[in-house]
């Protein structure tokens, strides 16, 4: 493990009945230097681009809970891919003043600068551009990319891209370059993938 290298948290949340459940994992140079959680309960009903509010609780104090400082943190969530261009990961990086990327899985809003609807090659990326949906910013401004980050090669199944943009302190291009640099071979990137399993192993020990 290299000393120098950066400390990437990974955030992924859960839910059982009315809580959150949070997990974080901390990994350095491909090993996990730390794992934190947190449950608190959600407050709010699931509601799209409010997820800040109903998870956000959680995922703070998961993040406050960690003895290491990270460097940068990944979100099971949007960033700048947002109706106001502030999602969960830019609220998490706000509040801890704490570089952060949106890692999702289907497109909150926004536009697609070329068509998805189609077999993309590992290692494609797409920008998404502000459309009328985003109050924020001017039509066309990129507020993230699809970033495909795995592919089958041969057969009729595809993989979908992941919908990354930046949450704090990061730009569209860094936070697309990051999440590529962390995926290592699967979709999601390592330490978000990570953190989605120990968030599992959470949420079966309070079900």
């Amino acid at each position: 493990m290299d000393a120098a290298a950066p400390l990437v948290a990974g955030v992924d949340q859960a839910f059982v009945g009315d809580l959150a459940v949070s997990a974080v994992v901390v990994v350095r140079d491909g090993a996990v230097v730390e794992r934190a959680s947190a449950v608190e309960e959600t407050g709010i009903p699931y509601i799209p681009g409010l997820l800040s509010f109903r998870e956000g609780g959680a995922v703070l104090a998961a993040l406050e809970a960690l003895d290491c400082e990270p460097d940068l943190a990944l979100v099971d969530g949007s960033g700048r891919i947002h109706f106001r261009e502030a999602g969960l990961a830019t609220h998490v990086g706000v509040t801890l003043d704490l570089p952060t990327v949106g890692v999702a899985k289907s497109l909150l809003c926004g536009t697609p600068r070329e068509s998805l609807d189609r077999k993309l090659p590992a290692g494609t990326r797409v920008a998404i551009e502000a459309d009328a949906d985003v109050k924020t910013a001017d039509p066309g401004t990129v507020i993230g990319h699809a970033v495909q980050s795995r592919q089958f090669e041969s057969g009729n199944r595809h993989v979908n891209p992941l919908y990354v943009s930046p949450g704090h302190r990061v730009s569209a291009e860094t936070a697309a370059d990051l999440v590529a640099a962390c995926c290592g071979g699967y979709k999601l990137p390592e330490p978000t993938r990570l953190a989605d399993t120990y968030a599992d192993e959470l949420k079966a020990g309070l079900g």
